[in-house]
This record gives C-alpha cells, sequence and structure tokens, in this order.
C-alpha cells in the first residue's frame, strides 16, 4: 500500500542517499542550486538516455546536436529575447523582496506589507561579459534556451546530412534563466537542463505532426512508469500563446505541491528561422529537391525539462509499504521504496556479503560483483545487517539484491531477492548473470 507522498520526504531521502545536494551546502548554501550525487546522476543519465534512445536512435526522421552556451549576442536580438524575455516585477515597501505582481495577493507574502513599487520588467537572461573589457561591447548572455542553437545551425545540418523534411534535430544541454522566484525543489531553477526537439516541417502537414508529437511525448512517460493517472495534457488557450504560435500543449505531472509542466510541445509556425534569415541576411529556407520548391518549414517543438522529469519519476517511484513479519530480513516495519521502471533504476543490482569477516564469503562477493559489472551497473555492500542492507537497496531502487552466505561457499549458490515482490531464490552461482541479464531486459 502506497501512503502520499510529500516534498519534504523526496529531499530527505534525496539527501540521505545521495541523489541531490544543495549547491555549496558547507558555505550556507546558494539559493535554488543542486548538485546531482552519486546516485542522482546515475539517474538523470538514465532518463537522458532512455530520451535519447527514443527520439534520435529509434527513429529514422532524427539527428543530434550539441551548441555552445555562450552565442552571438545577435541570436537573442533575433529570437525577440533581448526585448522581450521578462518578467513583471514588484518590490515589498517593508521587506525590500521582490515578487511578481500574481505572487502578491494583497499583501507580501513575506512580511505581510501591503505597499508596493510600480510594476517593472525584468529581463531573465543572465549577462555575461567576454574578452578583457567589461563593456557594451563585450555583453554576452548564457543561453535562456537550447532552441536557437538548433535554428542558426538548419543550414549546417542540412548541408552535412542531405536531410529531407520532414525531420528533426534533437539536443539536451544546459540553459539558464534568472527567475525571480524559482524553487520546489529542483522543479524551478536558474541553471537547468533541457531535452528539446526542433522538427521541421511542410507547413501543410504541420498540424498532424504536432498532434502526433504530442501523443509520442505523451507515452514516452508512461513507458518509463509514470502512473497514467498523474500524468495530463492541457492544451493552451489562444490567449496564452506566443504570437507566433498555431498551438501548444503541455504535459503535466501532478507533482505533491500540484498540476505542473513537464513538458511543451508548440507549433512555432515558420517564425524561428524567417527571424534569423532577417537578422543574419543567410537564406534559411528549405530547398526540396526534387520539387524545387523553396520555402520556410513549421517547426514542432517538444521541449522538456530533464531536471523536472527526473524529479517526477522519483516522486512517482516513491512508496511506503507495510513489510510481513513473514518477510525474509524479519522487520515487520514500514519500508521505502522506489519502484524505479528498469531503465531508470541507477543501480540494478546489489551483491551483499552475509558475513563480512569470512574471507571466502567476501572473496566470492567481490568475484560476482566484478563479473556482473561489466554488464550491469552493481554496488557492493558489507557495511550493515542483512536487513539493513536490504532496506537500503530498496530506498534506492535497486532490483536484486544478491546475497552471499557461507552456504554459497558449498553448493555454489546464491540467494537472489526481488525488489518488488521481496521473494527471493537461490541460483547457481554460474547462471548468476544470465537470470539478471534476461530478467533486467524484459
Amino acid at each position: 500500500m502506497q501512503t502520499s507522498v510529500d516534498m519534504e520526504k523526496i529531499t530527505a531521502l534525496c539527501k540521505r542517499r545521495g541523489f541531490i545536494f544543495q549547491s555549496s551546502e558547507i558555505y550556507g548554501g546558494l539559493a535554488s542550486a543542486w548538485d546531482y550525487g552519486p546516485l542522482g546522476v546515475e539517474l538523470k543519465r538514465n532518463v537522458k538516455n532512455a530520451w535519447w534512445k527514443s527520439v534520435v536512435h529509434s527513429r529514422d526522421d532524427m539527428v543530434g546536436l550539441d551548441t555552445s552556451i555562450l552565442m552571438h549576442p545577435m541570436v537573442w536580438k533575433a529570437s525577440g529575447h533581448t526585448d522581450n524575455f521578462s518578467d513583471q516585477v514588484v518590490d515589498c515597501k517593508k521587506c525590500k523582496k521582490r515578487f511578481r505582481p500574481d505572487q502578491i495577493g494583497g499583501k507580501c507574502p513575506s512580511c505581510g506589507g501591503k505597499e508596493f513599487t510600480e510594476a517593472r520588467a525584468f529581463n531573465l537572461m543572465l549577462k555575461t561579459h567576454l574578452g578583457a573589457m567589461e563593456d557594451s561591447s563585450s555583453v554576452a548572455y548564457l543561453r535562456p534556451e537550447t532552441a536557437q542553437g538548433i535554428f542558426v545551425n538548419f543550414p549546417n545540418v542540412l548541408d552535412t546530412t542531405h536531410r529531407r523534411l520532414p525531420f528533426g534535430i534533437a539536443q539536451i544541454g544546459k540553459s539558464f534563466r534568472n527567475e525571480i522566484t524559482p524553487g520546489n525543489f529542483t522543479f524551478r531553477t536558474r541553471e537547468f537542463e533541457q531535452m528539446e526537439i526542433e522538427y521541421f516541417t511542410p507547413p501543410k502537414d504541420a498540424e498532424q505532426c504536432y498532434q502526433q508529437w504530442i501523443n509520442e511525448r505523451f507515452q514516452w512517460y508512461l513507458d518509463l512508469g509514470i502512473r497514467q493517472e498523474n500524468l495530463r495534457r492541457r492544451e493552451h488557450a489562444k490567449d496564452e500563446l506566443a504570437h507566433y504560435a498555431a498551438g501548444c500543449t503541455d504535459i503535466e505531472y501532478q507533482f505533491p505541491f500540484g498540476w505542473s509542466e513537464l513538458e511543451g510541445i508548440a507549433n512555432r509556425t515558420d517564425y524561428d528561422l524567417k527571424q534569423h534569415a532577417k537578422f543574419s541576411g543567410k537564406d534559411l529556407e528549405y530547398r526540396d529537391n526534387i520539387t524545387n520548391e523553396k520555402f520556410y518549414p513549421y517547426i514542432i517543438e517538444p521541449s522538456g525539462g530533464c531536471d523536472r522529469a527526473t524529479l517526477a519519476f522519483l516522486a512517482d517511484a516513491y512508496h511506503e509499504e507495510e513489510v510481513p513479519a513473514a518477510a525474509a530480513d524479519k522487520e515487520a516495519k514500514t519500508r521505502v521504496v522506489l519502484k524505479f521502471s528498469k531503465q531508470l533504476a541507477p543501480v540494478k543490482v546489489a551483491i551483499l556479503p552475509l558475513l563480512k569477516k569470512n574471507d571466502g564469503i567476501v572473496a566470492l562477493a567481490k568475484k560476482i560483483k566484478q563479473d556482473l559489472q561489466k554488464d550491469l551497473v552493481c554496488v557492493y555492500d558489507d557495511t550493515a545487517a542483512i536487513g539493513k542492507l536490504y532496506r537500503r537497496q530498496d530506498e534506492i531502487g535497486t532490483f536484486y539484491c544478491v546475497t552471499v552466505d557461507v552456504q554459497s561457499l558449498e553448493d555454489k549458490q546464491v540467494t537472489v531477492r526481488d525488489r518488488d515482490t521481496m521473494k527471493q531464490e537461490r541460483i547457481p552461482v554460474d547462471n548468476l548473470k544470465k537470470y539478471l541479464m534476461e530478467r533486467l531486459s524484459n
């Protein structure tokens, strides 16, 4: 039975087990900045690998790209970010803290004050300087999105890959936004990682393509274990759309703090390539080498947050269950278990020697680990009693625990414990890798 999960439980688990740490913690931390620990980096890497496999390696119409964080300032002028990428902000006259007008509700959320400055625009791009001189000529920006790097490389990709429409370009990379009010753990931060696709299609096919991408991206989350009742689509109303967009649909997840966006799929029309052609003076039209027709493709953009997806997979995997007294570890207590999918689990197998002072048991356990880790992500742990070791592996989502005991030295068999059922089975050491590989590949 699963109990309700809140962000405090998720945050505590992440710190306790090494998924996510507060950045610069020994100096008091930096607000809304987070470091992925030994398990968190594995989980996030698995999320990115699953995305890349799905949208690039498993398709015939997609290529990858990795563009620079720093770009020519005119890129952001053409995209509209320099002039328009801003939020309205007000300052509380009492405590001097800054908020968006829609957050104050008549009084300051911090001190209760009721007097504010006039609303004004606050640009969300993070500014830096390139070179030795810090003046207006050296201004550059940390990119607020990965999309523009794809748009300006459209002709390079065409020239080198000879692709025909429709096709897409995928990218995973860091972006930066000087958010006024970041929060909710890793959900909204000033430094984040995007998983973004720009899919180029003939204008006549754009609407059908847009609907297909909505369905495919929604299904991706389900395939990786998100429960359907925690996932929904939300189509943007006309007054929510960017001026250039023909449509936009968000895929939302029911986080402990409420329904919030995981990914947006937008029909951006032909706005982006036209803008960059205008500002750069370069020809960015597509030429069909069969019909000889030239036009600007429409662009369908599925854009998701890697950090948000990782947080959603963590929250959805979190379960608290009552362990029956008859369980093998004899602890009739509540266990916390992360029921990750097989693709996402940071650790697949844990090897646990029952007696760490027995040299024969330790040697066999380490030999098994050395053999398995060639093909599977494994850990070796002998730092506690077996019941606590099981609980530790449950909390990080490890699929199988392999226990080496005294009997293993005689019959050359080990005990394999299943994470979800807690059932145990004796397996010959010689057949262990095959046994695990078959179950983890299904």
